[in-house]
């Protein structure tokens, strides 16, 4: 039986209403009363995702920025937590002010811009999440942030990406949640890695864990993962790279998985 199932958010758990489904609500249910530890793999910060894993009821530590924090629901103990090397942040910082690039960046789980524009606000949207404005943004740079995020046209983004992977390095990991979103972690802010330190932590074979995802940050965790569940609606690179291909987003997608691998295994 898979003893751990990590499921990404956005697309994957939520359909596009932004809605948990009443059946997919009642699946994570009963995979918890089987035994199964039920946790939420997202880019989101950790006060987003919290919101979403207490309205489902989970009471287990959640992997948030891409990997980059993993914190305990009940008691909110941290984990796990890497930040952006400084050197690479300021590198970013510097390459996105010459390039008239839109940054955001994460400072104790709050999201701060150089400037409010309609990039910042269509994001802020998007996942409810509150913004703060910061012109002294150097100030921002020189302190911890689990991810910084760039928001452009997907294009261009693919093109900057060996550009960053050149200007940062290797201690980096640079991924796209949505084709207009380039965000930039430690080289350990994973899903992948995450997960295999949850299974650890829990004392669970990696072969008995299950992730679902739908776009290319996920991969490191379905590759990771006992069983890798892409969603109907995935990215036809993460479908490549699964196991299984499930129902979409907006067909309880996330159940019909649940119910396949662990509640009828």
């Amino acid at each position: 039986m898979y003893k751990l199932i990590a499921i990404d958010i956005d697309d994957t758990l939520i359909n596009d209403d932004k809605e948990v489904t009443p059946g997919t609500q009642q699946a994570l249910e009963q995979a918890v009363a089987k035994g199964a530890i039920v946790t939420l793999a997202t880019g989101r910060a950790y006060a987003s995702a919290q919101a979403v894993a207490r309205q489902t009821g989970l009471n287990v530590p959640i992997i948030t920025y891409q990997g980059a924090l993993i914190k305990n629901l009940m008691d909110e103990k941290v984990l796990f937590e890497r930040y952006v090397p400084k050197d690479a942040g300021h590198k970013l910082f510097e390459y996105c002010i010459e390039h008239n690039l839109h940054l955001q960046v994460y400072i104790d789980d709050k999201l701060y811009a150089r400037e409010e524009n309609q990039k910042l606000k269509d994001y802020s949207n998007l996942n409810g999440t509150p913004y703060f404005i910061e012109p002294d943004f150097e100030k921002l740079i020189a302190q911890n942030t689990p991810k910084m995020l760039i928001i452009d046209e997907p294009d261009y983004l693919d093109t900057l990406i060996p550009v960053f992977r050149e200007l940062l390095g290797p201690e980096v990991h640079i991924t796209k949640s949505k084709p207009h979103f380039l965000e930039i972690m430690h080289r350990e802010g994973t899903k992948g890695h995450a997960l295999t330190f949850l299974a650890k932590h829990f004392g669970i074979e990696m072969s008995e864990t299950m992730a679902l995802g739908d776009s290319w940050n996920d991969h490191e965790m379905l590759e990771a993962a006992g069983l890798g569940v892409a969603m109907g609606n995935a990215i036809q690179a993460l479908k490549d790279i699964a196991d299984y291909v499930t129902l979409s987003n907006n067909e309880d997608g996330v159940k019909a998985a649940i119910e396949k691998f662990v509640l009828n295994a």
